[in-house]
C-alpha cells in the first residue's frame, strides 16, 4: 500500500494522470503514515518547453521513490512518522524561471530543493541558495542535484549546501575513454555538444582525454550548437559525414540528442556514437538497427545490469509505469531519495544544516548498488557502467528501452574507487 499527501498542498506530486488512484482521498486516508505534516521537497525542473519530457521523467522517478518510502511508513521522526512528497515547480528550461520557482518554493515554506537537468540552472540555484543562507540563517535551504554534471559545481564552485548524486562530466568521460581507448580501428572523431557550461566542459575533457589516451585519433570536427533551439540537425550531421569521422562524441541530452541521431540516420552516417545519454528518451528507437553495436552510453546503472536485485528493481518500476514512453528509471535518483530520508532520520530534524551534516557522510544501498557521499566536495561516489546498444534478446539484453526492441548490454563496469577523481573544492562550512 502506498502513502499519499493530502490535497491541501498547492502542487501535489503524487497525482499523476497515469494512475487515477493516486488522487483518491479515500486511499490517502487509509494509508497516511500519521497526522504529521509531510516533508516537502521542491522539484525545480523543465516541465514545459523543449525539455519537458526530461522533467516529467525525473518526476516519475521521484514519485516512485517517495511512494516506496511512504509504503514502509514514511520518514521516522520522534514526533511521528511523516510522508515524503515532491512538489512541482516549472523552470520552463530558463534560469530566471528557475530562480522564480525557487522563490515560490521558499514562499511555500519549503527548504529542501532538487534539480538536475541543466548545469547552468544548477549554478544559478547554488549561487542564489548560498546568498539566501547567508542572509537568512534561520531559514537555510539545502540543494540536491541528480543530473547537473559540470565538474566545476563540486570543484571551484562547491557549496556546503549543494550535494551532487550524479557522476560529473569528467568522471563520465573517463569511463567512456576506458572503452574508446581499446577501439584500435577508430582513427577520427567529431565532437559536438550543447553551447553552455556542461557542453563546453564535455568538449574540453574529450580533447584532453583523447590527447592523453589516444593521441593517434584525429579530431576532425569540434562544434557547439544552441541548447534546445535547433529543430533540424541535418546541416550539422552533413558536416559530420563530410568530415569522414568514424565516431561522434557528445554530451547532448533530451531532444538535442534525439534529433541529432535522427538526422544521422537520415543521412546514412555509419559511425559510432560515444554518448553520455544515448540509452533513453527516444534515441534507440530513432536509430533502430543502425545503432546496434554503434551507440555507447555511460551511466550509474542500466536495466540489463547483471544481478537479480537489479532485475527486480527494474521490473518493479515497469509495473508502476507500464507505458513504454515512461520507461526512464535512474538508480541515482533512488539513491538520492534514500540518502535524504536516512539523513533526516539520523538528524532527527528537517532543518537544512542538521540534514546536511548527515547527508555529507551518507552511505546508501539500493538493489545491490551502493554509493557514498564524499564530504570533502559533496560529490557522490558510485560505480559507473558503460554499455552498447543491441537488439532485445541478444546475450545480455533481456530488457529493451521504451518498447523500442533495443536495449543496452553492459560491456564495462568501473568500480567506485576507480571512477573517483581528485577535486579542487575548498569547502566553507557554516
Amino acid at each position: 500500500m502506498y502513502f499519499f499527501v493530502p490535497p491541501l498542498l498547492k502542487r501535489i506530486v503524487l497525482t499523476l494522470s497515469a494512475c487515477a488512484c493516486l488522487s483518491s482521498p479515500a486511499l490517502w486516508a487509509q494509508s497516511a503514515p500519521t497526522a504529521q505534516p509531510p516533508v516537502r521537497v521542491a522539484l525545480i525542473e523543465s516541465l514545459s518547453g523543449p525539455f519537458a519530457n526530461t522533467g516529467e521523467a525525473v518526476f516519475r522517478n521521484l514519485t516512485w521513490a517517495a511512494e516506496r518510502v511512504n509504503a514502509r511508513g514514511g520518514i521516522k521522526l520522534s514526533g511521528g512518522n511523516r510522508a515524503l512528497v515532491f512538489e512541482r515547480y516549472d523552470s520552463k528550461g530558463q534560469n530566471e524561471e528557475a530562480l522564480s520557482a525557487l522563490r515560490s518554493a521558499m514562499d511555500d515554506g519549503i527548504t529542501l530543493v532538487t534539480q538536475g537537468n541543466s548545469s547552468s540552472t544548477a549554478a544559478a540555484l547554488i549561487d542564489a541558495i548560498n546568498k539566501h543562507n547567508e542572509r537568512e540563517p534561520g531559514k537555510r535551504l539545502l540543494f540536491m542535484n541528480y543530473s547537473a554534471v559540470d565538474p566545476v559545481l563540486t570543484n571551484d564552485k562547491c557549496s556546503y549546501w549543494h550535494f551532487r548524486f550524479d557522476a560529473h562530466a569528467d568522471m563520465r568521460m573517463a569511463a567512456l575513454m576506458d572503452v574508446l581507448k581499446d577501439d584500435k580501428a577508430l582513427k577520427s572523431v567529431y565532437l559536438i555538444g550543447q553551447d553552455y557550461s556542461f557542453g563546453q566542459a564535455v568538449g574540453r575533457e574529450a580533447r584532453k582525454q583523447l590527447g592523453i589516451q589516444r593521441p593517434d585519433i584525429q579530431i576532425v570536427g569540434d562544434e557547439l550548437h544552441p541548447i534546445g533551439r535547433v529543430k533540424d540537425f541535418l546541416p550539422y550531421v552533413a558536416k559530420i559525414k563530410a568530415s569522414g569521422a568514424q565516431a561522434v562524441m557528445t554530451g547532448n541530452w533530451g531532444n538535442d540528442l534525439t534529433l541529432l541521431v535522427k538526422a544521422a540516420r537520415e543521412v546514412g552516417f555509419e559511425g559510432k556514437f560515444y554518448t553520455f545519454y544515448g540509452n533513453a528518451l527516444g534515441v534507440p528507437a530513432a536509430l533502430g538497427d543502425a545503432g546496434v553495436g554503434k551507440v555507447i552510453a555511460v551511466a550509474d546503472w542500466f536495466p540489463n545490469a547483471t544481478s537479480a536485485q537489479s532485475e527486480v528493481f527494474y521490473q518493479s518500476f515497469r509495473q508502476r509505469f507500464p507505458k513504454p514512453q515512461d520507461d526512464y528509471v535512474h538508480m541515482r535518483m533512488q539513491l538520492m531519495v534514500e540518502a535524504l530520508v536516512q539523513s533526516i532520520e539520523k538528524a532527527g530534524s528537517v532543518e537544512s544544516a542538521a540534514v546536511a551534516a548527515q547527508l555529507e557522510k551518507a552511505t546508501v544501498l539500493v538493489a545491490g548498488h551502493q554509493g557514498v557521499m564524499r564530504s570533502a566536495d559533496h560529490q557522490f561516489q558510485q560505480p559507473l557502467l558503460v554499455a552498447v546498444m543491441d537488439k532485445q534478446g541478444a546475450p545480455g539484453v533481456k530488457f529493451d528501452v521504451e518498447g523500442s526492441g533495443y536495449g543496452f548490454r553492459v560491456i564495462k563496469t568501473i568500480a567506485a574507487a576507480r571512477a573517483e577523481q581528485a577535486h579542487s573544492c575548498k569547502m566553507v562550512r557554516p
